[in-house]
């Protein structure tokens, strides 16, 4: 998959399926819009194209911390070998001036060369969000597209959103979180060294840190699954700051893995969380920690049997 960060850098004449939106998340609602690209990809060999927003240049301009439920890096590697290409388009000032016919002629036909664009049906674009539905029908024949809807995918009569997973997670709901997102929620990164103590107690330990902006579920203890060098290992994690052993409010996710004895440090894992089992709390010393773990150790291997 080919991946560029701004419009400028996509220089390719030939014709394409391309759908367009924020995909914060890529949900089972955004799934559907890029199965319906590929599809169409590999049917009129033609390019299959995703393009995302990057709000981040928006919420940096307005002062808004995000709470999102993908960082760019994740996005990419859940696309890889869906697509043809990935264009990551900053949401600038002067990107969100461009009108809705503009955008049309200049970036649906002028940059993607567009055979066929597929959204969902509360798609909206351009300055003021003036480009609809409506506007794309109107604009098609002219400009030599194809326009196809796809109806928004539901849960128990519940459009799926970005925003209704956002609730679920708030909630702890992890289990609910993966049937809407298609996938267990979590974190991709670095495995970082820490101060060993889950060594010294006894359970060795993965640190990773969670990123910045995005959304964090509540803190404590989850059942979980880390793939590290191509396998899957279950697994405990705590998410949170650790506050019986450490001052800091950076957030971590620390997990032990069950039947794992590698050297992690400096290697790239994803730590997918499935069930919340017990929120983070201060202990008065380090054996009630450690007795405390041990049960989770304990219920962790139980419910994997």
């Amino acid at each position: 998959m080919q991946y560029i960060n701004r419009l400028s850098e996509y220089r390719d004449d030939r014709e394409s399926a391309v759908t367009f939106g924020k995909f914060d998340g890529l949900h089972k609602g955004h799934q559907l819009l890029v199965e319906e690209v590929r599809k169409l990809g590999e049917q009129d060999r033609i390019r299959s194209i995703v393009c995302a927003f990057d709000m981040g240049p928006l919420w940096k301009r307005i002062g808004k911390t995000p709470q999102i439920l993908m960082t760019g890096k994740e996005r990419q590697e859940h696309l890889e070998g869906k697509v043809d290409v990935l264009a990551e388009c900053p949401f600038t000032q002067e990107f969100s001036q461009i009108k809705a016919e503009d955008f049309i002629r200049d970036i649906i036909k002028g940059v993607f060369h567009a055979r066929y664009v597929i959204v969902g049906t509360d798609f909206q674009f351009g300055y003021e969000k003036r480009g609809d539905l409506g506007m794309l029908r109107q604009y098609a024949k002219e400009y030599g597209y194809q326009l196809i809807v796809i109806e928004k995918e539901r849960y128990e009569n519940r459009i799926i959103s970005s925003t209704y997973i956002k609730e679920v997670l708030r909630q702890g709901d992890l289990r609910l979180a993966g049937v809407l997102l298609g996938y267990a929620y979590g974190i991709t990164g670095q495995v970082e060294h820490g101060k060993q103590l889950g060594r010294t107690l006894g359970f060795p330990t993965l640190n990773v840190e969670w990123p910045k902006d995005k959304l964090v579920p509540p803190r404590g203890v989850y059942l979980s699954d880390v793939r590290i060098d191509g396998q899957r290992y279950h697994g405990i994690s705590n998410v949170g700051v650790k506050p019986t052993v450490s001052k800091e409010e950076r957030v971590l996710a620390e997990s032990f893995l069950f039947g794992y004895d590698g050297d992690a440090y400096g290697k790239s894992v994803s730590v997918e969380l499935l069930e919340f089992c017990r929120p983070e709390r201060r202990f008065d010393n380090l054996e009630e920690l450690k007795a405390c773990i041990d049960r989770d150790i304990a219920y962790g291997k139980h419910f994997f049997v």
